[in-house]
């Protein structure tokens, strides 16, 4: 964009009344048929009021921030936007903040007594105090696995995969079949179910080894739907649509959360002389999930320092120039889509305890739609703002209860907005540096 002829011209007061009018024909579009007509039983009620006053405060919107992107100060601004996005991935100085040192522990503590606080004082933290507010924490936490899985695969290597929800699925069936058939429980599927998705995710790799972009997320598609439909029609082992219980969480193997204990197993309240509360299980589970989730981003933060993830990322740059260097592009696929699957495993597990029955319509195109979202949102490559973005995508829906009839319309234009504002995510991933040895010297010093 020649920036000269933008400051020569005046505000144009033509262009800024176009750019108003076709904002808000868009936003009819869009508002009319979905906040306009409501159905109120089996007919549809006028509410077109309602959607006249969006497209009034989109057109009005759009006319004002029209004439301010054409305003020197608009232009300067539209510039340093323009080349902020030409970054794909910064690199972070080396340093040795001891802010940055405690800050990670901090949080962990924090996160850790949330349960016990929620328990003891539920008044204290609103909506996501007591039983509830823990349960929709595991619910997010759970999303934080799956988001940090697929973000091996679609944020590292670059393979965009919208079947990654087969994966969540076959962790979650493992333990319901596992106990089923063959008398397992929680902690032999929680070490199993790992290796076991990342079987799977190694059957699904071979195949797309030489697909690339549209062509790998149909195929990835696919083998989400075929999941989903065996476990829907494969009735003498899955129940089918009727679902599958999952075994009851125990402490090690050695006490019972149940009230009156369960497979002659002590009661865990009765042991340690607390009245009883069936929050102690949905404790117990948010804890083993946290320190699970803890490892898992441990694992990341080494993953990507090691030649493996370094591979990923050229893998996801440029694949020709990846095999020119004499990497073996097969294998770097196959781990991502292997690691990646092992956390979905896990997740899937996890969900399952959490939830105690399990059926097909858990794992639809809609949950591999919202992690793939969680990875975009929190941006891709990074760690950090995959567990935010997942968090905030759990949360935000329990805290717009109020507003449960626009929830979906509101979360769609916050999807739009953070594209628009922030097309690599919440954070922008990072690659870190070293130091050399005469600056551990001079620090020594």
């Amino acid at each position: 964009m020649n920036t000269s002829n933008i400051h020569s011209h005046k505000v144009s007061l033509r262009l800024a009344i176009t750019d108003a009018l076709v904002a808000g024909l868009i936003a009819l579009v869009l508002f009319g048929p979905i906040v306009g007509l409501v159905l109120d039983g089996y007919e549809l009620r006028n509410n077109m009021g309602v959607a006249f006053i969006f497209v009034a405060i989109i057109t009005t919107g759009r006319f004002f921030a029209s004439l301010f992107f054409q305003s020197p100060i608009g232009v300067r601004f539209l510039e340093k936007f323009a080349r902020g996005r030409k970054v794909r991935v910064t690199v972070a100085q080396a340093s040795t903040n001891k802010f940055k040192k405690l800050l990670l522990p901090a949080i962990f503590l924090a996160a850790l007594s949330y349960p016990v606080i929620a328990h003891v004082a539920p008044d204290l933290l609103g909506v996501f105090g007591g039983k509830y507010g823990i349960t929709i924490m595991i619910l997010a936490l759970i999303y934080v696995l799956l988001g940090l899985g697929l973000n091996i695969v679609v944020g590292l290597a670059g393979l965009l995969d919208l079947g990654y929800v087969a994966f969540y699925a076959i962790g979650a069936y493992w333990l319901t079949i596992g106990y089923a058939e063959l008398g397992l429980g929680f902690w032999s599927v929680l070490i199993i179910s790992p290796i076991f998705a990342a079987g799977c995710g190694a059957i699904l790799g071979f195949p797309v080894l030489r697909m690339h972009g549209d062509y790998l997320a149909i195929v990835t598609l696919g083998f989400g739907e075929i999941i989903r439909l065996v476990l829907n029609n494969w009735t003498s082992l899955t129940r089918g649509p009727n679902g599958m219980s999952a075994p009851d969480v125990t402490f090690f193997n050695m006490l019972s959360f149940n009230k009156r204990g369960a497979d002659n197993l002590q009661p865990f309240h009765e042991f340690f002389g607390l009245e009883y509360s069936s929050s102690f299980q949905f404790i117990y589970i948010y804890w083993l999930l946290l320190i699970v989730v803890f490892l898992v981003l441990y694992i990341n933060h080494r993953l990507v320092q090691m030649p493996v993830g370094r591979a990923w990322e050229a893998l996801r740059e440029d694949e020709i120039a990846c095999r020119s260097l004499g990497l073996n592009h097969v294998l770097v696929k196959l781990s991502a889509f292997m690691i990646g699957a092992s956390v979905g495993g896990v997740a899937g597990v996890f969900f399952a305890s959490y939830q105690g029955f399990v059926n097909p319509s858990s794992f639809t195109f809609l949950e591999s739609a919202l992690i793939v979202a969680i990875v975009v949102l929190g941006g891709l490559g990074s760690a950090l703002g995959v567990t935010i973005a997942a968090i905030v995508l759990t949360l935000l829906p329990e805290l717009l209860r109020e507003f449960s009839d626009y929830r979906v319309l509101m979360f769609g234009i916050l999807m739009i907005v953070m594209m628009i504002w922030r097309p690599r995510g919440l954070v922008k991933p990072v690659r870190p540096a070293f130091e050399s040895d005469k600056e551990q010297v001079k620090q020594k010093a």
